[in-house]
């Protein structure tokens, strides 16, 4: 296989699962990787850093929740959640331990492969040269701490600039209601969501053309929010 492909690693005990998304994989210009535990699979992202992780959560020897937390001490690319638990506040755990998606089993292959490419590019936006993100008719330049909407200057509140902030590092990528906060209000307000409900909504009033309707900053129900890109 050509070193020059994107490599996928899959953690996944179940054969049947390599047996079929590996070919998949490879035919779809990705130089598929496996392991097959939580602890050979910290070990192969630490020496392959792969393009990407697809992580089963239901490991023989250890919860894929904490490989997803492991990893995310040393690696930085995308990981996505494969599992046959379908509670919703498994996906907001995985989500908020920094999980980039999640996929139901059983699933479709064409889904999964989708789904691993728009990770691989909102991890490339992330990873791009800092400078000014443009998202319509909006700018966001963390540099200069500005924000604009149609070329004027928008008056933020320091809560609402932080938020947008947060979301402007990792466009593209649900952040969970934890996550964001904990980033912005600190730990003790982890369960304040409705802390960053009026906070959105009044980002949604300055940013959006209609707040009803909002298209830059996406609701993911239960969940949290994403910048769309």
């Amino acid at each position: 296989m050509s070193a020059s492909r994107t490599t996928i690693l899959v953690i996944d005990d179940e054969a049947q699962i390599h047996r079929f998304l590996s070919p998949a994989l490879d035919a779809a210009g990705f130089d598929p990787k496996r392991a097959d535990s939580g602890q050979e699979g910290l070990r192969a992202i630490a020496l392959w850093n792969p393009d990407a992780v697809v992580l089963d959560l239901g490991l023989p020897d250890m919860d894929g929740k904490d490989v997803l937390a492991r990893a995310r001490e040393f690696y930085r690319g995308p990981i996505i959640i494969l599992s046959a638990r379908d509670r919703e506040a498994e996906k907001i755990e995985a989500l908020d331990l920094g999980a980039n998606d999640y996929v139901e089993k059983p699933f479709g292959v064409g889904e999964l492969l989708a789904r691993v490419r728009a990770a691989l590019r909102q991890t490339a936006e992330h990873i791009a040269p800092p400078g000014p993100l443009t998202l319509r008719d909006v700018t966001i330049d963390l540099d200069r701490r500005l924000v604009l909407r149609g070329g004027s200057p928008v008056r933020l509140t320091p809560k609402e600039y932080d938020v947008l902030a947060h979301l402007a590092r990792h466009v593209g990528k649900v952040i969970g209601h934890r996550d964001l906060l904990t980033a912005v209000w600190g730990a003790a307000h982890a369960e304040d969501t409705q802390y960053l409900r009026v906070v959105v909504g009044q980002l949604r009033q300055k940013l959006e053309a209609d707040p009803g309707q909002p298209r830059l900053i996406q609701t993911e129900p239960a969940v949290g929010y994403r910048l769309d890109a």
